[in-house]
């Protein structure tokens, strides 16, 4: 069996390395979504093992931001198991207990401590990768 797959969700590109490295080197492997839209089209083909999503992305074709695609996430039978950390700048107050009633299974506060978000993601992955770290 192949390390666990993360689909990272976020519109910017230094933010989306930070993930990468970090996760790479932790024996992660990473595929990558810019807005709504090939945020679907990226989990469907990928069947990731766990989504990290931003809040603030472009509308896209869904119109919509990070909430729109998490409630869109949730509603698809193919991709409703796949478990999403919402890792956000915006602020926490209102928007981490909107993001777990929602379904995300963890939100964390941008900037993000890596050991904090690679527990999480060990948590929720259905499988550990080997940290080096």
């Amino acid at each position: 069996m192949g390390n666990p797959r993360i689909l990272i969700v976020e519109d910017d590109a230094d933010v989306r390395l930070g993930y990468e490295v970090m996760l790479k080197a932790n024996h992660y492997e990473t595929c990558v979504a810019v807005d709504s839209l090939s945020a679907a089209s990226e989990a469907s083909k990928h069947r990731p093992d766990l989504i990290i999503l931003d809040l603030g992305l472009p509308a896209g074709d869904w119109q919509g931001d990070g909430f729109v695609v998490l409630e869109r996430f949730l509603a698809d039978k193919d991709l409703a198991e796949i478990p999403v950390i919402v890792v956000s700048a915006r602020d926490a107050r209102g928007n981490r207990e909107r993001a777990l009633k929602a379904g995300a299974r963890a939100y964390v506060q941008k900037p993000w401590d890596d050991d904090e978000l690679l527990a999480l993601i060990k948590e929720h992955a259905g499988g550990a990768a080997v940290s080096i770290s």
